[in-house]
């Protein structure tokens, strides 16, 4: 049975499909829209461990977990033993899981040693996943790519690291550092991180339809799915996903339904941002909302200047009515 239960560490989860933590997505709001589909866990966006243990007050904001159903993962990244051990210590107390970012692919995180970096470090990022470990009271996990590229092929050999150190689960992007989000992910290298370890291996990248998500679980053995891009602007996918596996009649999401998401994801924007801040950090969830609906592209130019929230409300409640006659 591809859909089930999945247990880390003493934390059960209801189901194995889970919301991947990406930076400037997975805040608050968002985490609430995907969670009225019942993924089986959400993460955070990624948190500094030096933002937390210089008491950085924007790195606090981001981990808002008000009004959220649990259990809920907070990532953390960083290089620094010190700091990753205090974040650890500190995320437990909010937290169910603490995971570990050891993927991160973009510039601004690579170049300070921290992300996917570490993948060309091993021997820190044992240093870290150690001392994590000891640090946490919840369970860890660890988040990381396939390697740093394709002369640095470093998955198999940081997963058995991660499990002796006593991380309690693995999630592993099928693409290198500097793949970054192109090209095809390798699902295989997924499959061979599940043959040589015993501790739940969920499995990242490419998953965009409920048709990708049965083939991952078939083809690699993987306990679990981590959906992330393919959310944005669709979080019916999590249902559609679940109903999938276990070949249920598929609920077609309206147009009214789709309109009714969109508002409600920008009063909740709004509410725990404030208008302005809301309404511009919207504009890239519109973006992934509109995608293949007639005359997107004019909608979009429109809300990219709309500051207040009463005004995109009538311009997207305009476009819906229009689009549903």
């Amino acid at each position: 049975m591809y859909l089930h239960e999945l247990k880390i560490g003493d934390v059960l989860l209801k189901n194995n499909i889970l919301l991947a933590p990406m930076a400037g997505i997975t805040n608050l709001p968002f985490r609430l829209i995907c969670e009225k589909f019942e993924p089986g866990l959400v993460y955070t966006e990624m948190v500094s461990s030096k933002g937390l243990f210089y008491h950085d007050e924007k790195t606090s904001q981001l981990l808002n977990m008000q009004d959220e159903k649990r259990p809920i993962a907070v990532q953390i990244f960083g290089n620094d033993i010190q700091a990753m051990s205090y974040a650890a210590k500190n995320i437990s107390q909010i937290a169910d899981i603490v995971d570990i970012n050891m993927g991160c692919p973009a510039p601004k995180v690579v170049k300070n040693g921290d992300g996917s970096k570490l993948l060309l470090d091993l021997k820190l990022a044992g240093q870290i996943i150690d001392a994590v470990v000891k640090a946490a009271t919840v369970p860890v996990t660890v988040k990381m790519r396939k390697g740093w590229d394709k002369d640095h092929i470093v998955a198999i050999e940081l997963a058995k690291i991660a499990e002796q150190k006593g991380v309690r689960a693995i999630t592993i992007h099928g693409r290198t550092r500097d793949e970054f989000y192109t090209g095809t992910a390798d699902w295989e290298i997924i499959k061979k991180v599940k043959q040589v370890v015993n501790i739940p291996v969920i499995g990242n990248g490419d998953i965009k339809t409920k048709e990708d998500a049965k083939k991952m679980l078939e083809q690699t053995g993987c306990d679990g799915i981590m959906i992330g891009r393919a959310s944005m602007g669709n979080p019916w996918l999590f249902r559609e996903i679940k109903e999938y596996l276990q070949e249920k009649d598929m609920i077609r999401i309206t147009k009214q339904e789709k309109l009714a998401m969109i508002l409600e994801h920008i009063s909740l924007q709004v509410k725990y941002l404030g208008e302005s801040t809301g309404i511009k950090e919207m504009r890239k969830h519109m973006t992934y909302y509109l995608k293949n609906l007639p005359n997107a592209a004019v909608v979009r130019q429109k809300v990219n200047s709309i500051e207040t929230q009463k005004e995109l409300e009538n311009c997207l409640i305009e476009y819906f009515v229009n689009l549903c006659i």
